[in-house]
């Protein structure tokens, strides 16, 4: 896809960080731009914040958690504009995770992260998929995965690196279906970075539904924002502002490519590292 005027744009987690930046990005470029998250006050000041003269930019309240909230998000886009070409499956939460055994994590929060950061990509592919094929127009659908699960597992955040992982390969298998299917459609996978992404998915848990609620005292969380992770970490990490993984991803579309990687010399040591422990059947290098 070389070209986004007039080309309908849904992008879930719109309201902040990366969604954000891929939004404003996009209806710079003439796009109409659907901004869907959970909080329509929210949605309703970003939208005015980045629609640019003549640009139309909305914003639609869903629950990716939900199938039945992101079934009626599609209807109304299909509704409203009577197609949807580009779909952003971004929305993600952090869970505050870190430095924790995975075998002492709650339950609730296992099931949080994954109706978040993994069946919010399921429900947003059942949603549109299916309408974008029928829509007989070139589409592509582009999933957020991280390097964190999506391509090595930092054993740090066990949960959020499962439900990236899951999201790589839930973006492989779509990528080779589609491709069977005719291959109007097509999908993408966004690794953002290539440092830490300057956003605030430390404050998710902030925002976290009773129904997901743990069942244990609330402790401290290890971070509370990307620049306590550099800080804490003490590896003198960089920070990647979203405007910069927004005008990579974008890019990334106009060019067709699946593999939304940026190049980075620690990001190639690791898959590198990964892949030659893969084909010689070594242990997993501690990442400690």
């Amino acid at each position: 896809m070389r070209h986004f005027k007039d080309k309908v744009a849904v992008i879930t987690g719109g309201a902040s960080g990366v969604g954000r930046a891929i939004g404003a990005q996009l209806a710079a470029e003439g796009a109409i731009v659907v901004l869907a998250d959970i909080d329509q006050a929210k949605l309703d000041a970003t939208a005015a914040e980045i629609a640019v003269e003549g640009a139309t930019v909305v914003g639609l309240t869903v629950d990716v958690t939900k199938e039945a909230s992101v079934e009626a998000l599609a209807q109304q886009v299909y509704d409203r504009f009577g197609a949807a070409h580009l779909l952003f499956n971004n929305a993600g939460v952090g869970l505050g995770e870190a430095r924790k055994a995975i075998w002492t994590l709650p339950v609730n929060d296992w099931r949080w992260g994954i109706d978040v950061n993994v069946m919010g990509v399921v429900h947003g592919i059942k949603a549109f998929v299916p309408r974008m094929i029928a829509g007989g127009e070139d589409g592509v659908v582009i999933n957020t995965s991280s390097t964190n699960g999506g391509l090595r597992s930092l054993p740090n955040t066990p949960i959020y690196a499962a439900t990236k992982a899951a999201v790589t390969s839930i973006s492989e298998v779509l990528y080779q279906q589609l491709l069977k299917d005719g291959g109007r459609v097509k999908a993408a996978v966004l690794f953002p970075g290539p440092h830490t992404v300057n956003t605030s998915i430390m404050a998710s848990r902030l925002v976290r539904p009773a129904e997901y609620a743990g069942t244990e005292p609330e402790e401290p969380v290890a971070y509370r924002t990307m620049q306590d992770l550099v800080k804490t970490t003490g590896l003198n990490l960089q920070l990647t502002e979203p405007e910069e993984v927004a005008s990579f991803a974008i890019e990334g579309v106009r060019a067709g490519r699946f593999w939304l990687l940026p190049e980075s010399e620690q990001g190639d040591a690791m898959i590198r590292q990964r892949t030659e422990g893969l084909l010689a059947r070594t242990d997993p290098v501690s990442a400690w």
